[in-house]
């Protein structure tokens, strides 16, 4: 089992910034993939952004490229989403997600593990 926890929402002004963070325990996977999804109320999940195990590639969606960066501490089993120039748009409930495999996706349902969430509100 692998179980996953985001910490780092909270409430910010349109322009500024916020450090997500994720922590990965329990099962360990050789290769892997970490993403962030988002999801406001009565919209469906999205996807942000996702990078292998290794760093070395990452993927982005196309409304916060520019804004947001992951990054990804395998050490320690954190992912992070920095987003900056935040927008009232942004505002939603953010997951962190897993899957096993080399390959980067953009696409919820190739993710077999989820965290509860951590609640992002850019106000006006």
């Amino acid at each position: 089992q692998v179980q996953l926890e985001e910490s780092g929402g909270g409430l910010v002004q349109p322009g500024g910034s916020l450090r997500l963070s994720c922590i990965a325990s329990g099962r360990t996977f050789s290769r892997y993939a970490l993403g962030w999804f988002r999801q406001a109320p009565g919209k469906e999940r999205d996807f942000v952004a996702a990078i292998v195990w290794t760093g070395t590639n990452t993927n982005y969606a196309d409304s916060v490229e520019g804004r947001f960066t992951i990054s990804i501490d395998n050490a320690k089993n954190t992912v992070f989403l920095r987003m900056n120039d935040l927008i009232p748009e942004d505002t939603a409930v953010y997951y962190c997600a897993l899957k096993a495999g080399t390959m980067l996706s953009s696409r919820d349902s190739t993710y077999g593990y989820w965290g509860r969430g951590t609640q992002v509100t850019v106000s006006s």
